[in-house]
């Protein structure tokens, strides 16, 4: 382990031939000479080697519902110990965390904390994992290593929230440390990805084809749908074609509204109609669960058994109404098992959010 709030050595690089270091760890392989930081702003060359400078520094942690990931097969009403750091390998206009993941102030990142801190404090507040989000944690994916391999050490289960712009030996590392995965499907087209996110499309559908065929970590998708981006029937159903055929439809799939925010202020939310339709879009196309998320909805948040078409998790927003599986995620009306990771259900956390201080000895 290393020192709190150090700058340690950071993995997934090799040297070229004209001196400069190039970062494995994402689709952008970022060449760097010396002193320059990678697009994430947070790997760095120093000397003939990468460092990552934000391991130990955290921008915040809280206690939410794991719902608010958002994860729904994943013990439901479960809280979990969220936090993150600064920088992302995206450079989406829409971001919602902008003023995190975006940020070159590493002066912002207060919250210190080594790995057994975290996991210690997650166990004091009664929650059943930790979760890496709020910028993308595959840019501090030393941290969130060593930070999952600590939780592990005591039972805690670990979550990330991210984009999976990842590719190589580092993908294999750092989902071998995690338990569930929401992963931004941000929309189908290539186009959609160059133009409002400075990215691709690939790769992310690598990550997705990885998790189901490569390992056991639990995923669900969410794609935020835009107006006038992302938002047509056709862009969806070929959307939720793809994630049926070579993903397939146990797969949850969450479509949430957009808030105008960061560099797309100049756009109006999105219509609650516009997320019933593609909903449908979604259903039709085969999907078993697909999810409305960022407005109330009761039927477009709720889980309903393939087997008997009964509801079976009553949600609204990220409060648990009525649960009606048991320990195995067995439906209780016909015993249809669904997909998922799940528990004893007892009091869900509901929809609070608790601002937490990894150094308090106080209880939840």
């Amino acid at each position: 382990m290393h020192d709190t709030a150090s700058r340690v050595p950071a993995r997934y690089w090799h040297t070229l031939d004209d001196g400069r270091i190039e970062c494995d760890l994402c689709p952008r392989t970022c060449r760097l000479h010396e002193g320059q930081r990678a697009a994430c702003f947070v790997r760095q060359r120093v000397g003939d080697h990468m460092e990552l400078t934000t391991w130990g520094r955290s921008s915040g942690f809280c206690i939410d519902p794991i719902e608010k990931k958002p994860l729904n097969h994943f013990f439901p009403g479960s809280s979990v110990l969220s936090f993150g750091t600064a920088g992302c390998n995206l450079a989406c206009k829409f971001c919602q965390n902008w003023d995190i993941s975006k940020s070159r102030d590493m002066d912002r990142l207060m919250d210190v904390a080594t790995p057994e801190a975290i996991a210690a404090a997650a166990q004091r507040w009664g929650s059943t994992s930790v979760a890496f989000t709020y910028n993308d944690p595959v840019i501090f994916a030393e941290y969130a290593i060593d930070t999952a391999i600590a939780c592990h050490a005591i039972g805690l289960k670990t979550v990330t929230v991210t984009a999976g712009y990842i590719h190589g030996q580092g993908r294999a590392d750092f989902f071998a440390h995690m338990d569930a995965a929401n992963v931004d499907l941000k929309a189908f087209t290539d186009d959609f990805y160059k133009k409002l996110c400075g990215a691709r499309l690939q790769p992310v559908l690598d990550t997705l084809v990885w998790l189901r065929h490569k390992s056991d970590v639990w995923f669900e998708i969410t794609t935020l749908i835009i107006p006038g981006e992302n938002d047509s029937n056709e862009e969806i159903t070929a959307m939720a074609e793809w994630i049926h055929r070579e993903l397939g439809d146990d797969v949850p799939l969450h479509l949430t509204a957009f808030h105008p925010d960061f560099k797309l202020t100049d756009r109006h939310g999105t219509p609650h109609a516009t997320l019933t339709r593609l909903r449908r879009c979604a259903l039709d196309a085969g999907l078993h669960y697909v999810y409305i998320g960022n407005v109330a909805d009761r039927d477009g948040a709720s889980t309903r058994c393939p087997g008997c078409g009964e509801t079976v998790i009553t949600r609204l927003g990220y409060d648990i109404l009525d649960y009606r599986l048991d320990a195995h995620g067995q439906c209780r009306h016909c015993g249809h098992a669904l997909p998922g990771r799940f528990g004893r259900f007892e009091r869900p956390f509901g929809n609070r959010r608790i601002p937490v201080a990894i150094g308090s000895t106080a209880g939840r």
